[in-house]
């Protein structure tokens, strides 16, 4: 299949009217622009419709274009649509803007209109969490749309998210999901509150989810808990039956690499090979800057004035930080607009570093490339990443833009590391790379990676992305 044959097909799908098969079509093979001009075609033909601008505004906000989102959302709107979806896109419009103080009154219209709205309430739990680092305040919101819906999954399963990233214990969180063995969704939440106190009790959750729904989610997850109580052997045809499905599955490949691993199977070594696959690269200096020290001051200064939040997202690997509310790549800023020129002879080089090859990484190569998703973080006194992979990635990144004096010292804090996953406490980090201002770090997406916490009145400034074939 050529690169143009979802294009076409899409397009064709359009033509039969099944406008919702072809944009999702576009959106899995990463074509949001094409998506984009089939949802303005279709306000030109129906001009006066709420859910074509609304559907516009959707398309917008995912591709980060946060103002034109909001535009679409409130012209939806002004034509009559008073569905809570639109409300909860301009909501995250707003958001990205950030506007908290409006995002949150628009998350409040969207439940006014839908209680139980659990997507709504999620966000905005996470808002006021991310405002006020508040875990109390931010769980307020589930009680009304409980009370709508006493028996919601998705509310009592976003519920035990706040509760996790909000400091709960972890039985106090299992014990609020109420599993009973009939939805998979809980049975999950329910086995990620278990490892943290019984992972025998977590393998009873991940064997009921996986016979409930048993797909790839639920397989890898039942996968995960073998190796959390060392069965690689059960974990490996579960994680195989995945990778087969879905070769590029990033999770799949993370979870092989710890299953070969704890079997102390060569073909762990040659899926992080992390000498030729993790490099450290220097960014190139844009212009009209004239020396990278200038300008990595200058892009500190407009991306400090991003992190406007309290605290660290929900769901995410980072703690005692912030993170960025909307998509460096729509960003105006020309420092920020300028790092992604710098960036370019790095990545390019990277890959024709990799050379060639039909292991999982190198089979991908193209020749050329696009991101997907950029953003900042800043960590504090404290702050790291618990190791993750990436799912949706290619090639995964750091870029450190002002760093603490910590990164200096013996004990490597505030380094990234790699190849230990963080539930497996046996398999420690094996490599590690030291932070240094203008350095960038690309790795496979696939490989478990986290930043060793570091102490200190200092903040640690990075940005991120990832990178994909194109």
């Amino acid at each position: 299949m050529t690169a143009a044959d979802p294009v076409q097909q899409a397009r064709s799908l359009a033509a039969a009217g099944r406008m919702p098969e072809a944009v999702g079509l576009l959106k899995k093979v990463g074509r949001l622009d094409i998506a984009l001009d089939l949802r303005r075609g279709e306000v030109k033909q129906r001009p006066a419709s709420a859910v074509a601008e609304h559907n516009l505004a959707s398309i917008l906000g995912d591709m980060g274009r946060a103002p034109e989102a909001e535009a679409a959302a409130r012209r939806a709107l002004a034509k009559g649509g008073e569905a809570p979806e639109t409300w909860l896109v301009l909501a995250r419009a707003l958001l990205a803007q950030d506007r908290f103080d409006d995002a949150e009154k628009a998350y409040e219209q969207a439940l006014s209109r839908r209680p139980a709205y659990a997507e709504a309430v999620r966000d905005l739990a996470q808002l006021i969490w991310m405002r006020t680092g508040d875990a109390e305040a931010a769980l307020r919101p589930f009680q009304p749309a409980l009370d709508a819906a006493p028996g919601a999954a998705d509310l009592r399963i976003a519920r035990a998210t706040v509760m996790e990233y909000g400091g709960a214990a972890p039985d106090a969180v299992w014990s609020a999901l109420q599993a009973d063995g009939t939805d998979a969704g809980i049975e999950l939440a329910a086995t990620q509150a278990a490892l943290g106190f019984d992972p025998a009790r977590a393998l009873d959750h991940a064997r009921a989810a996986y016979a409930l729904r048993p797909d790839m989610r639920t397989a890898l997850k039942l996968a995960e808990v073998y190796l959390v109580v060392r069965q690689a052997q059960a974990a490996l045809p579960l994680i195989e039956a995945v990778h087969v499905a879905q070769p590029a599955d990033q999770s799949a490949l993370g979870l092989l690499a710890v299953a070969w691993r704890q079997m102390d199977d060569p073909r762990a070594a040659a899926l992080y090979d992390y000498g030729a696959m993790v490099r450290g690269w220097t960014i190139d200096t844009p212009a009209p800057w004239k020396t990278l020290p200038d300008y990595l001051r200058d892009l500190a200064r407009s991306l400090r004035k991003l992190h406007r939040l309290t605290t660290h997202p929900l769901g995410q690997s980072l703690r005692h930080g912030t993170q960025t509310t909307a998509s460096l790549l729509a960003s105006r800023d020309p420092a920020i607009r300028a790092f992604f020129r710098a960036i370019d002879r790095p990545i390019r080089a990277h890959i024709a570093g990799l050379g060639s090859g039909d292991d999982p990484l190198r089979r991908r190569i193209t020749g050329d490339y696009r991101l997907s998703g950029a953003w900042s973080v800043r960590l504090g006194a404290g702050g790291y990443h618990a190791a993750h992979v990436h799912p949706e990635g290619w090639l995964s990144s750091a870029c450190y833009i002002d760093l603490p004096d910590a990164v200096d010292g013996a004990d490597r804090q505030g380094w990234i590391g790699f190849g230990g996953p963080p539930f497996a406490s046996d398999l420690p980090h094996q490599h590690f790379e030291k932070p240094e201002p203008g350095k960038l770090v690309l790795f496979p997406s696939y490989m478990w990676h986290g930043t060793i916490p570091f102490q200190g009145d200092q903040t640690r400034l990075t940005i991120a992305f990832d990178v994909v074939p194109a």
